[in-house]
């Protein structure tokens, strides 16, 4: 459990930051899954090695691998496999497979040139990571909302479109895509470049349909309680606002509720 969760404890704070940037991301999700296949590959001996050493200093009985296992919940049926065989391949090994599965699952080669693509259009360091060729492979991701036209016009675009922004200091310490995007609508350069404009909301879309969505469902596994299983649709989204929202609410006073439910009736009593 400390092997696998030191592991992987990094890469679950990094990918849960806002501001964390795609490349870096995808870098330390790669990173983690060589390390997860090296510790399958060579890491049972040091592994056992160091719960050895553990029971030795805490007076804890040492299991011979290579007695017969037993299992505790059928002590009496016999297994007809030894210890090493039970703890390296059924619980290591399993446990590994199941996580580097995972992350195959979550991360295939698709998600990865996906969002290798998405952060060619980055604007960190002056567009460093601009790449006109990964930019028309991102729009190919979408053929719904362009066209063999549409990504013409876009392959014309890129050229006058990075010349144009890396020019103008407005756009120079930008940290986001959600940045650019503003700045573009407040500059109107979003009308100059409208096939780069709606890639990029397509983009920033992106990123909401994902761990936004995510983090609904379980904030739904917390409000939706055993409690609460005949709650209507309504109040259960009213509930999940105030739930997810909390940061929002808490600028909410109890003046401000007040003055509200006060202007929108006449009543007999001021509350």
């Amino acid at each position: 459990m400390l092997f696998i969760l030191g592991l992987t404890n990094s890469l679950s704070v990094a990918l849960q930051r806002k501001d964390q940037d795609i490349l870096n991301a995808m870098s330390l999700v790669k990173s983690t899954k060589q390390q997860l296949c090296k510790l399958r590959d060579d890491g049972w001996n040091s592994l056992l090695t160091k719960v050895f050493a553990f029971c030795e200093n805490h007076d804890t009985e040492l299991l011979i691998m290579d007695d017969v296992f037993v299992d505790p919940r059928k002590p009496r049926k016999r297994s007809n496999m030894a210890n090493l065989h039970h703890y390296q391949v059924e619980c290591f090994y399993t446990v590994l497979d199941m996580q580097i599965q995972e992350f195959n699952d979550r991360f295939d080669e698709v998600n990865t040139e996906l969002l290798g693509c998405v952060a060619s259009l980055s604007p960190i360091d002056s567009f460093h990571e601009f790449d006109p060729l990964k930019v028309m492979r991102l729009s190919e991701f979408y053929p719904e909302d362009f066209t063999s036209v549409d990504r013409i016009s876009l392959e014309h675009q890129l050229g006058l479109y990075i010349d144009n922004i890396r020019e103008d200091e407005r756009f120079a310490n930008l940290k986001s895509m959600g940045d650019l995007a503003h700045v573009m609508v407040e500059t109107r350069k979003y009308l100059s470049h409208p096939q780069v404009y709606r890639l990029l909301k397509l983009v920033l879309t992106l990123l909401i349909a994902t761990a936004t969505v995510e983090r609904c469902f379980s904030a739904m596994n917390i409000v939706k309680t055993s409690l609460r299983n005949r709650i209507g649709d309504k109040f259960l989204n009213d509930c999940l606002v105030s739930f997810i929202e909390k940061e929002l609410f808490d600028k909410v006073t109890n003046e401000i509720v007040m003055k509200m439910f006060q202007d929108m009736k006449e009543r007999r009593i001021t509350l």
